[in-house]
């Protein structure tokens, strides 16, 4: 198995073979919270006129997405684990917008198979997998808004190789960094309303599911449904 690590929106568009795309911060762990309260799927588009079309077609559909970190006006949740944790999603489709993560997904047309990356699904992650013993892996760290590299992403992904190699991976180290780092200071700045402090201990939660985000395609569209 070879694995190669990319980064950002440009590495995406590179990326080949079985692809993870990482969004630490907040996407795919948001994702995760969601399947892991009962929604049916996720269906991650790439521009917010994409997400109201598609909700105009499907009234039930549920709107959950940012810019810039902020809930986009008009869509019913932001891009918080937190505030969707107690949030019971029965058989609702969920439709997800964000700044990185979703583009990362859009953009991966050279992949076979896409899995979303996080902390939370990581041991989950390597066991599929290892299981699916692919040719190729490659793990795109999608970083700020899919521009700049974010710590967060660039771990996940070393910690995914780490247990493909079959090394481990040094959890307590992993957020003593994280906690100091660049794209963790807005979320524990009161200012910053619009950022959580426990969406970063809650994307901090390691291997907290049991499950991967797996990508599917239908026709025109992609959609993400959880697979043990």
């Amino acid at each position: 198995m070879k694995i190669v690590i990319e980064s950002l929106i440009e590495g995406s568009k590179r990326a080949k073979g079985l692809v993870v795309v990482i969004d630490v911060l907040r996407a795919f762990t948001t994702a995760a919270y969601i399947l892991n309260n009962n929604a049916k799927k996720i269906i991650p588009v790439g521009s917010v006129e994409d997400a109201f079309s598609l909700k105009k077609e499907n009234p039930e559909y549920v709107l959950i997405g940012e810019r810039h970190g902020i809930k986009i006006d008009g869509f019913d949740y932001g891009n918080s684990p937190a505030e969707v944790k107690n949030i019971n999603f029965a058989d609702k489709t969920i439709i997800q917008t964000t700044s990185a993560g979703t583009q990362g997904v859009v953009n991966a047309k050279g992949a076979t198979e896409i899995i979303l990356g996080s902390f939370v699904c990581l041991q989950a992650i390597a066991n599929y997998i290892k299981k699916i013993n692919p040719p190729l892996v490659t793990l795109v760290a999608m970083g700020e808004s899919g521009r700049d590299k974010a710590d967060e992403d660039e771990l996940c992904a070393r910690a995914i190789k780490d247990l493909l190699l079959g090394n481990t991976a040094d959890f307590a180290e992993i957020k003593n960094h994280l906690k100091d780092s660049k794209s963790a200071l807005k979320f524990f700045d009161i200012s910053k309303s619009e950022f959580n402090e426990e969406d970063f201990h809650l994307a901090m939660d390691f291997n907290r599911f049991n499950f991967v985000l797996k990508v599917h395609k239908q026709e025109n569209l992609l959609y993400v449904t959880k697979e043990m």
